[in-house]
């Protein structure tokens, strides 16, 4: 009879999630994860296979939890044009009040494991075709409401919002909330 599991897997991966989150991939090495999670290496690899892995099922949990909240949002009825608004100022007011400046942990993984990592790749343009589709439909809808203009691309401002939203991301990790603000302010200039 094999030995039960001594630990809360779904609460040692969101531990993982934060460890991952905070320092990146490659700067994570098992034994901090040994050290922050405090269960040995066999049970590491006897949960998640690798620390790879780990990483995948953190980058995962992460998207679950924090996809759905822009998909809500830009799914609701009404006016649509407020919550495409709403949906870019949330991304530069939680890039501006991080006092980590930890980013976005989708971001963190583009920037810091593709094109390399066919596996974290395949998530990441998982989580931006979710997010443009939100947006499209969105922008459909404030189109077709009358809140923005007939010649409108919408999926084209879609691509450009993720686009941006995600330079929102890297650029986050400065000081510099003047720089998001008034980027911000630029972009939400073509939503009319």
């Amino acid at each position: 009879m094999g030995r039960s599991k001594e630990f809360d897997p779904d609460a040692t991966l969101r531990s993982a999630l934060e460890l991952f989150w905070r320092q990146g991939y490659e700067a994570t090495s098992m034994q901090d994860l040994v050290d922050h999670l405090g269960i040995n290496r066999g049970s590491i690899y006897a949960t998640w296979g690798s620390k790879h892995e780990l990483y995948l099922r953190a980058l995962d949990r992460y998207r679950q939890d924090r996809g759905d909240e822009a998909l809500d949002l830009l799914g609701r009825s009404g006016p649509a044009l407020p919550a495409v608004r709403e949906f870019v100022l949330a991304y530069v007011t939680e890039a501006c009040t991080d006092p980590d400046r930890k980013g976005c942990l989708v971001t963190n993984t583009a920037t810091e494991r593709l094109p390399g990592d066919a596996q974290a790749g395949r998530r990441v343009e998982s989580a931006f075709g979710e997010l443009e589709a939100a947006l499209t439909g969105a922008l459909l809808r404030a189109r077709s409401q009358g809140e923005l203009a007939a010649d409108a691309d919408p999926r084209a401002l879609a691509r450009f919002l993720v686009t941006f939203v995600q330079g929102v991301r890297v650029v986050g990790k400065t000081e510099d909330a003047r720089r998001l603000q008034d980027a911000a302010d630029q972009a939400l200039r073509l939503l009319r």
